[in-house]
């Protein structure tokens, strides 16, 4: 009987196309140390922080896949090792979410609180925010959408967990 395929490790990094320049050392950093651990890093492959995430993580030597959310062959982010184009507009958000074991959310924009929310309703991955949205109810309370990291080593660890 053969021993079952052990998957490697893959992280999902979402963060605004619009993002702040610390937003951007964020991400570099991020994805520099994801592949450093060995792990895939998954983006949208477009600016901003998908951008700053496959930098960080290609330069490291790290596997990058972007998913995007058209078919354009010219809008992609530069450090991708592969592009799933799916045509899907911002629906590809939950098939990035769904391959991944984790995902680090990085500043905030419309987009992102989309990813953020479907990591979230998951509930069976470690969702970490660096930055970004600060979620209440309608009665002004916190939502719990994800673990808060300090700075981009924190968010790593928090992603990976103890094994990490």
């Amino acid at each position: 009987m053969t021993a079952p395929c052990s998957a490697p490790r893959q992280v999902a990094v979402c963060g605004p196309r619009d993002c702040t320049h610390a937003d951007a050392i964020h991400a570099a950093e991020v994805g520099r140390l994801l592949a450093e651990a060995g792990v895939t890093v998954l983006c949208g492959g477009g600016v901003g922080v998908m951008a700053a995430v496959a930098e960080g993580a290609s330069r490291a030597g790290g596997l990058v896949i972007g998913v995007r959310p058209d078919t354009d062959r010219s809008a992609v982010c530069a450090g991708l090792s592969a592009v799933l184009y799916t045509n899907m507009g911002e629906a590809r958000n939950a098939i990035l979410v769904r391959s991944a074991d984790a995902v680090i959310v990085i500043g905030g924009s419309w987009g992102t609180l989309s990813e953020l929310a479907l990591a979230h309703h998951r509930g069976d991955i470690p969702v970490v925010c660096l930055g970004g949205w600060q979620l209440r109810d309608a009665g002004g309370n916190p939502i719990d959408a994800g673990q808060v990291a300090t700075d981009p080593a924190d968010a790593v660890r928090r992603a990976l967990g103890p094994t990490g």
